[in-house]
């Protein structure tokens, strides 16, 4: 079963992404480096509660 994420930058803390990921990775969270609108830059971007 899969579970629906959304990722935030690190920086602006803008919730800008949203993605599925693995229930048996419940555990520790997901981070991605991705493009920030609000930044205008490839910042980390870490799953939000």
């Amino acid at each position: 079963m899969r579970k629906k994420v959304v990722l935030a930058c690190s920086n602006c803390n803008s919730r800008n992404y949203s993605t599925m990921k693995n229930a048996a990775n419940l555990q520790e969270r997901l981070e991605m480096k991705k493009f920030c609108k609000v930044c205008n830059t490839h910042t980390v971007h870490r799953e939000t509660k």
